[in-house]
């Protein structure tokens, strides 16, 4: 959590397995999950801006760092610049 909003969270799907939903721009997300089977709709969120990434999976570490990423420059962005330069 960032000054009170989110962009990642960990837990488990409907299955018990082990996930990290992550906000994504939703084009992107489109292609995430045309090429990876691992990443579907977010879990218990808005599935056009949420994606889970199923960690038991074979997702390589580079691109879920780069989502992680992401997610966060997002919420960043969506900050008051003001807040934004305090936190840089």
């Amino acid at each position: 959590m960032l000054v009170g909003k989110m962009f990642a969270m960990q837990g488990t799907d409907k299955s018990g397995k082990p996930i990290i939903t992550l906000k994504i721009e939703p084009s992107y997300g489109v292609e995430l999950r045309k090429e990876h089977k691992e990443i579907v709709p977010g879990y218990y969120m808005n599935k056009l801006h949420w994606n889970s990434v199923r960690l038991d999976g074979d997702v390589p570490d580079d691109l879920l760092r780069e989502m992680i990423d992401e997610s966060y420059q997002i919420l960043l962005n969506s900050l008051p610049k003001k807040l934004q330069k305090d936190l840089l």
